[in-house]
Parts: structure tokens; sequence; C-alpha cells
């Protein structure tokens, strides 16, 4: 199959799940187009079958934004006329699938639209009143949508009284890259003198509660010798920065911001904690399990389908910080129970969400749309 896919280059879970989706795609023998206003970050070398195409956003004084709406849909176009697409699989429904049904009626009907929901688009920005005729089209006019969690279709059906079909495809992650690392190197070098390691790796957006894992690294600093760790970049990082200050906790605090080797991160450290206020799937926390990792998140979303509470990790309440650190010590008092709880991390990851598993998935129903009348 020829096969565009247009998502958010940035780092963030959706850009990062349509990215290894079109990379495993490739590796399968699809012919893969990346339609997208910047290189996508995960796209960082030459891999046979893939091509990325460029969408220039035009900038001219009267238009005090660009207009990238319009600008995606011309460039869909474009490459779906002259490279004989047979699918866009767009990514984020604002305002992708919009951009993706504009050109599909431009091309008179000649490509299948195919939109994933991701989340935020769902649960956050497309609650806005301005959003939410849109994005209820978009899902509507699509030929295929697929959302990555049970919890996210049902949210969306019931939110936007959605009539249509949505398939069910969890987020996958790679096992065979994302695996326990025995005596990780990075490891020594983070907790010289043996110290336990918490990991946090986000976006810093404000629905990521970080500075709870701060809180609730204080009352575990109080137990026993530890590190925390935080991944990633955004928003919120100036803020949490600033109350590991105030608490005193820089010493044992690492702020890494955005890395590519995420696998040997995680794999240097001993919990993975997230508080989120809301997660309609939780990569991260699955990446974190793939490495062998217990996960300590919040019962909320999606989350409970990926992290089983009392076996791979455990569940709390939002903004509960005493049950996190008790939970989290626990654990790394217990050898036993934290040698069961990573083994059983791992294995899950394994069973239930590898890629080889997942990505035939979506070859599927990119076969029962096309089949379609």
């Amino acid at each position: 199959m020829k096969i565009g896919i247009t998502c958010y280059p940035t780092y963030g879970g959706s850009g990062v799940v349509a990215t290894e989706l079109g990379k495993a795609l490739a590796a399968r023998g699809h012919e893969i187009h990346f339609i997208c206003y910047a290189v996508p970050i995960k796209l960082n070398k030459f891999l046979d079958n893939i091509y990325f195409h460029e969408v220039e956003l035009y900038q001219y004084p009267l238009f005090e934004f660009p207009i990238y709406t319009d600008a995606l849909a011309s460039r869909i176009i474009d490459v779906a006329r002259f490279n004989k697409i047979d699918i866009i699989h767009v990514h984020y429904a604002i305002p992708h699938a919009t951009s993706a049904i504009l050109a599909k009626m431009i091309l008179g009907d000649k490509i299948k639209v195919i939109t994933t929901l991701h989340g935020t688009d769902i649960t956050l920005v497309g609650l806005e009143p301005s959003f939410t005729p849109v994005v209820r089209f978009g899902i509507e006019s699509s030929d295929g949508v697929t959302a990555v969690s049970r919890y996210l279709r049902e949210v969306t059906i019931s939110t936007y009284n959605i009539s249509r079909e949505i398939e069910v495809i969890p987020n996958f992650v790679d096992t065979e890259l994302f695996k326990p690392i025995k005596d990780a190197p990075l490891r020594k070098k983070i907790a010289p003198n043996g110290e336990k390691v918490l990991i946090h790796v986000s976006n810093f957006r404000k629905v990521k509660r970080v500075q709870d894992v701060v809180r609730v690294f204080e009352i575990v600093r109080t137990k026993l010798p530890c590190k925390l760790v935080f991944v990633g970049d955004g928003p919120e990082r100036g803020d949490v920065e600033n109350l590991c200050r105030t608490l005193n906790l820089c010493d044992d605090v690492i702020f890494l911001g955005k890395q590519e080797a995420l696998n040997e991160i995680l794999c240097s450290a001993d919990i993975f904690i997230l508080p989120s206020q809301m997660e309609s799937f939780g990569l991260s926390a699955l990446e974190a399990m793939s490495c062998g990792l217990p996960v300590v998140a919040t019962n909320v979303g999606g989350l409970p389908e990926v992290v089983l509470h009392g076996e791979t990790g455990y569940l709390t309440e939002v903004g509960n910080i005493n049950r996190m650190a008790s939970y989290i010590v626990e654990l790394l008092e217990d050898r036993n129970r934290y040698r069961e709880f990573s083994e059983k991390a791992r294995e899950r990851a394994e069973k239930y969400f590898d890629k080889n598993l997942i990505v035939p998935k979506y070859e599927q129903f990119y076969e029962k749309i096309l089949n379609q009348n």
C-alpha cells in the first residue's frame, strides 16, 4: 500500500506513535509518505520506503497567522496525485482530519481518510466550543476512525454524539528496543552510591501535574536514599525547577531535557511515576513497563488499560501524593515484590502491546477501509 501519514512532528505521544507506525509499515514493505510542517522528531535517519513532504506555511501580511489547515490540504492533494496514495492516515483530529477530508473532496474521493484519535484532541482542545462542530465533522466524515484506548472511544462517542464505529487499536512499543538492560552504565552516574532512582517522562504540561512528582519524591526521600530523574521539557519545567530549589532537593534531582536514547535512561531507573490529571493511554508508562519498571500512576483515562493495579504497578487518585509515595516505598523496600512487578510489567508489554502485534492490526484496518464501497 501507499500510505500518507500526517502528524504533529514535535515531542508527544501522537507524533511518536505516528512516526513509529510509519517506520514499522515501511519495514513491512509499504510505501510511506510523511506530510508534515517539519520532519518528525523520531524520523532522524534515512529509511527505505519512507519519504517526507514538507507543508510550507505561506506568510502574507494580510494573514496574522499562517493558514495551516488549507496549506496541509493542498500538500496532501499534491502528494496524493503524484504518488498515487491509497490512504491518508492522520493523527490528531485538529485540524488534520479536516484538511484530509477537504483534500479527498477535491481529489474526487480517490483516497481514503483514516483518523486516529489520541487524547487531548478529544478531551481538551476539541471541547472548545469553536472547535467542537469541526471535530465532530472530521470524525463522522472520515472513512475509518481509530482510538488508542477503550476509554477514548467511549468518551468520544458520548461527548460528540458519534454514531459511527470507532476501532480501538492501542499504542505499541518496540520491545526489542525498550528492554531491560542489566547494570545500565548511566545508573552509576545518576546514583553513584547505590541510591534508588525514580523517573518521570513527559512534555511538562499542566495536565501532567509534574509538581506532584516532586512532592512524591520529597516524601520517598525521607524513607530511603533516592534520586529523581526528569526527561522532557515544556511550559511547566521552570515552575518544577523552582519547586525543587524551594524544597532543597536540587542535589538529588536531575533534569535531562529532551532525550533520544530514552530506553537507556529508563533502564537506569527503578520506578516510573505518572501523576497525570488525564491520560488517554499513557505511552510513556508502556515504554517504562517494557523496560521492566513498575509504574505508579493515577487511575484516570486509559491508564488502567495499560497498568494493572497490584500487578505491574499501582494506581491512585489524582493528587494523592501520600499514597503514591507509600506505594513506591513499599515496592523499593520489598525486593521480592519489586521483582515480581518488574517481570509482570515486561511480560504485559510483550504480550499485549508489542509492535509486531499492533502494527498488523493497522494493516488489517487499512484493508478493511480500502475494500469499502
